[in-house]
């Protein structure tokens, strides 16, 4: 949209990942939107000197009544250095918060970037959060963050930002059609067709029989593992892993010595990871287990997806090696249709992030069939079942191995969640309300301009009248004018202009 029609005014730092699928939605479903924006590079630096990029390629424009940006912005520095843009109705959306966000050394944490985070919402009109979790560890964190100040430290922070905040959750723009699971008497996962050369699991590895030892559980409050997902058949299990017989062109299975056809092996389980390749998405904990299962001879394959930036941490190299023989796909989808196709083939999706304050990736994935496991901590309580949490890493990987070993318990489970909760269709209608709520404030609180001019007309300048305001002459009535009229103030310039207009 062109800058000089637009009223909501969207400026986004870092445009990646779900920052960038925001904005996009708000610029294509919302009406009178525009966007200034920065690549999704060097985020560090883009929260410490966006503001005085934005300032200057932001044109001056009487049309903007809202200002809409991440919190990677530093609002504070953008007003200060824009007045014009100060007295804009300011909606900052929280993605994540720097108070809890991870570091692996406490000294490496810069405390000007959640300092940048605590200003903006100090001149900000009303802060979103993505979620209940975000909200609060960022409030109740500032005090205990403030006293990193050596002295003189400010106070009240909190209680001061608290009655701007609301959660309003990431709309996600689910696909229309969702994966169809098979039931237990099919034996193969839909979608896709085990390649009887290399994809087969051998008399050496370990599938669909009985030899997980739960004895190992370090948590008496752990998920069982026999109930967090019903079999729905006992009599698969026990079985080995049917062997291929590339000759006959049959399966022989080694307990019940019967024959099946090729298309009806079991097919390994498939492992999802969807995140970004980053250390506060822990994939060392994640490679580390698939390690574990391979040496163990479990049959897996994984699907490891995500975007990467600049760094990437260097195990993700070594795992492509390492783990090289179990890899279905390796790399960022450039394709959403690739993407959730993926998703789609795949039997469950895990996580082993030290920092989630939504997760987009992972609602995406469950709502297209992969069955999630992720940690009993951060968002993920406030959005997925008791079922699905883990508490620690050997509970993590108990999970993993029974599904190694019986991967048609998880292609029968289909979870209870309500995705509605979080689609683009259902809080479409929150998101242009907090906007148009934000325009409406704006101008029945934006003072009248009142000029006479000569002819003994008048010249009003207000938002609502545009760029150059409205001229009104003598004896003209006007509906708006007079609605105008009424909202101001002092009786005295009240009484004058009608007199002048002949309105009374």
């Amino acid at each position: 949209m062109a800058t000089d029609t637009a009223s909501v005014l969207i400026i986004e730092p870092f445009c990646g990942g779900s920052h960038q699928q925001l904005v996009d939605l708000l610029q294509e479903e919302i009406e009178q939107c525009v966007l200034y924006s920065l690549p999704a590079k060097k985020w560090q630096w883009r929260a410490r000197t966006s503001a005085i990029y934005f300032s200057q390629v932001i044109p001056h424009s009487q049309q903007y009544r809202v200002l809409f940006c991440s919190s990677v912005l530093n609002l504070a520095e953008l007003v200060a250095l824009r007045p014009d843009l100060s007295g804009l109705k300011k909606v900052v959306y929280f993605h994540e918060n720097q108070l809890v966000y991870p570091v692996r050394k406490q000294q490496d944490r810069d405390f000007q970037f959640g300092y940048n985070q605590v200003l903006t919402c100090l001149v900000a009109d009303t802060v979103l959060f993505n979620s209940a979790y975000n909200k609060e560890s960022f409030l109740t964190n500032i005090p205990h963050f403030m006293k990193l100040i050596p002295d003189h430290r400010p106070k009240g922070l909190s209680e001061k930002i608290r009655p701007k905040c609301l959660v309003l959750y990431f709309p996600i723009k689910f696909p229309e059609k969702r994966s169809n699971r098979c039931t237990m008497k099919d034996n193969i996962h839909v979608g896709r067709t085990l390649s009887v050369e290399d994809n087969y699991c051998d008399e050496s590895v370990k599938c669909l029989d009985n030899d997980v030892d739960d004895s190992d559980d370090d948590d008496d409050n752990a998920h069982p593992e026999s109930s967090a997902i019903s079999d729905g058949n006992s009599s698969h299990i026990g079985l080995q892993m049917p062997l291929v017989n590339k000759e006959q062109d049959v399966v022989q299975d080694l307990s019940l010595s019967s024959k099946i056809s090729t298309s009806e092996v079991i097919q390994p389980l498939v492992i999802a990871w969807p995140h970004r390749w980053e250390h506060d998405k822990n994939p060392e904990l994640f490679f580390k287990l698939l390690y574990m299962l391979k040496a163990d001879n479990y049959c897996f394959k994984i699907a490891v997806m995500g975007e990467t930036y600049t760094d990437v941490p260097s195990i993700f190299d070594d795992a492509a090696v390492h783990l090289k023989d179990h890899i279905l796909t390796w790399g960022y989808q450039e394709t959403k249709s690739n993407y959730y196709k993926l998703l789609q083939q795949s039997d469950i999706v895990v996580s082993t992030a030290k920092h989630e304050f939504f997760g987009v990736a992972m609602l995406e994935a469950t709502y297209l069939g992969c069955y999630p496991l992720v940690p009993n901590d951060l968002v993920y309580p406030e959005i997925f079942p008791k079922e699905c949490l883990y508490n620690t890493e050997n509970q993590l990987y108990k999970r993993l191995k029974q599904f190694c070993q019986r991967p048609q318990m998880v292609r029968s489970k289909h979870l209870q969640l309500d995705f509605s909760k979080y689609s683009w269709q259902s809080l479409k209608r929150d998101y242009i309300d907090v906007l148009h709520i934000a325009v409406n404030e704006y101008l029945t609180s934006t003072p009248l301009s009142i000029k006479v001019v000569s002819s003994g007309g008048l010249v009003i300048k207000h938002p609502a009248l545009g760029a150059n305001g409205r001229r009104f002459e003598p004896r003209k009535r006007s509906k708006l004018f007079q609605g105008l009229i009424s909202q101001l103030t002092t009786s005295w310039v009240a009484d004058h202009v009608k007199w002048r207009c002949r309105l009374h």
